[in-house]
């Protein structure tokens, strides 16, 4: 039976990856006039009549600007806002933090049963996930294995989540309603699982409605459900979900086009997920679950002391796997975690606040920036290209450059830029964060120009009406003649 693996609107965070080749430059340019001249024809084609272009390109050797175009005028940056969160949290909290989650017991253990509840309570914890463990299920498979260490083969009262410690809006300040039903643009939680997404299995004969739905990790997790064909049963050879009408959980429409389709699909609420997940690797594992008790314990409330308590890999493999795909829901976690850890308090408002200290102690302009999420989803979100290349100097200066450096995707290797520029003077030699909602296209890094040296720089367009395509060729352009340069000749 063959599987038709159909990506449906989900929140599996997305990267902000784009294609579109290069054209190689034909001779690099022996001068910087003639340097300045061919990105000014690049951004001023009249293509880009309505766009508005920042470029900021420095040699951070002797301080040389080599070009410059609207540097301190403020841009949308999309995902190189990632640049910002990362770099903070590098330095805020080091490279090898790592996130914990405390497993406690709410009732006596007596033989072998714990009478009472298992409570857990996260702080964000994002590496339970495919992408990183390989399976969401091992982490959760080996906390089992925990309580079976710690004698314990039943709980009578079930699972239930600890204090919440990420006491806000799941979602980004002026994250677009369009988001919510894409696959970048899931909310997070204390509590968080594979990302935020799940494989869904819909079985049924070809050409008529699914019968039965399942989903993996947490089969059980009641989140879809079949709702009647669109448009009077047309035959649309897909499968797409669709959120209800209270937005708590989702439908699927269409029809089979095999057997069986493989879906990407939403976990409405994150927090539930975890649980029930959780819940399933501890059923497998043969410890008896009860019946969850209601349980509503707030970020004031003490939790017990915990039986044991489980750590993330440290930051060091986090930023890879945030920084190369461009994934929102660790930046968004991250954001969270830098005001959890530094105020106390793990909102929005506080991871607002620690980033725009750390930017000012970057030497950022304080009217260079306004910050509002941690993945730069929101349209309210704003930096200069002046901005992005002083973080980017700065951060070149902490003992742990080295792991936000090899983070970042890298031009036609891997990451967000794997497909871009291949066969070039560029390939291999840009490290840098891409960037793309609409109307909005960033790209921002280090080059390694053609006599080795590092060039850092920034480019940003905003409020364009042409395609991503033409954008991305005047990015790749770019980055092709600044692999090309040979600084020590340039005149």
């Amino acid at each position: 039976m063959r599987v038709a693996r159909i990506v449906v609107p989900a929140v599996l965070a997305a990267a902000c990856a784009t294609g579109g080749g290069a054209r190689p430059a034909a001779l690099a340019p022996s001068s910087r006039a003639a340097f300045r001249h061919a990105i000014d024809s690049m951004v001023s084609q009249r293509e880009f009549r309505d766009a508005h272009f920042g470029v900021l390109i420095v040699n951070p050797k002797n301080s040389d600007t080599l070009y410059s175009l609207n540097a301190g005028k403020l841009f949308m940056p999309a995902s190189n806002m990632k640049v910002i969160t990362s770099t903070t949290a590098l330095v805020q909290l080091g490279p090898d933090y790592t996130y914990r989650t405390d497993f406690a017991a709410t009732g006596p253990i007596v033989h072998d049963t714990l009478q009472g509840a298992l409570m857990v309570t996260g702080r964000g914890d994002p590496t339970i996930s495919d992408h990183m463990r390989g399976s969401a299920m091992k982490p959760l498979l080996d906390i089992a294995d925990s309580l079976h260490t710690h004698g314990i083969v039943a709980i009578t009262g079930g699972i239930v989540a600890g204090p919440d410690v990420f006491p806000d809006t799941t979602i980004g300040y002026g994250w677009s309603w369009e988001d919510f039903s894409e696959d970048y643009g899931a909310g997070i939680d204390a509590l968080y699982l594979n990302e935020g997404f799940s494989e869904v299995y819909a079985y049924g004969r070809a050409g008529m409605q699914p019968d039965s739905i399942v989903t993996s990790p947490a089969r059980t997790y009641p989140v879809i459900t079949i709702a009647p064909a669109v448009g009077g049963g047309t035959d649309t050879s897909e499968l797409h979900l669709d959120f209800d009408s209270l937005r708590t959980k989702f439908f699927a429409r269409g029809r089979l086009k095999h057997g069986v389709d493989t879906l990407i699909a939403v976990y409405p609420s994150q927090r539930d997920a975890y649980l029930a997940g959780l819940r399933e690797a501890l059923v497998s594992r043969g410890i008896r679950v009860g019946s969850s008790r209601s349980y509503a314990a707030s970020s004031s409330t003490p939790a017990p002391a915990p039986l044991f308590t489980i750590h993330s890999p440290p930051m060091r493999q986090i930023l890879p796997a945030l920084l190369k795909p461009s994934q929102n829901q660790i930046a968004e976690l991250l954001y969270k975690t830098l005001g959890l850890e530094t105020t106390g308090i793990g909102s929005a408002d506080s991871g607002q606040v620690v980033i725009e200290r750390q930017l000012i102690a970057f030497g950022a302009e304080p009217d260079g920036f306004l910050i509002r999420d941690g993945s730069g989803l929101s349209r309210y979100d704003y930096l200069s290209p002046e901005t992005l290349v002083r973080v980017l100097n700065r951060i070149r200066s902490d003992s742990a450059f080295h792991v936000f450096y090899d983070a970042l995707p890298i031009a036609g290797v891997d990451g967000s830029l794997r497909r871009r520029v291949k066969g070039t003077a560029a390939q291999g030699k840009i490290h840098a964060k891409t960037g793309s909602i609409s109307n909005a296209r960033s790209l921002s890094g280090y080059a390694i120009t053609a006599d080795s040296d590092t060039l850092i720089f920034s480019l940003l367009a905003n409020n364009w009406i042409t395609s991503e395509q033409a954008v991305d060729s005047v990015h790749n352009r770019i980055m092709v003649l600044m692999a090309s340069l040979n600084l020590r000749d340039l005149k």
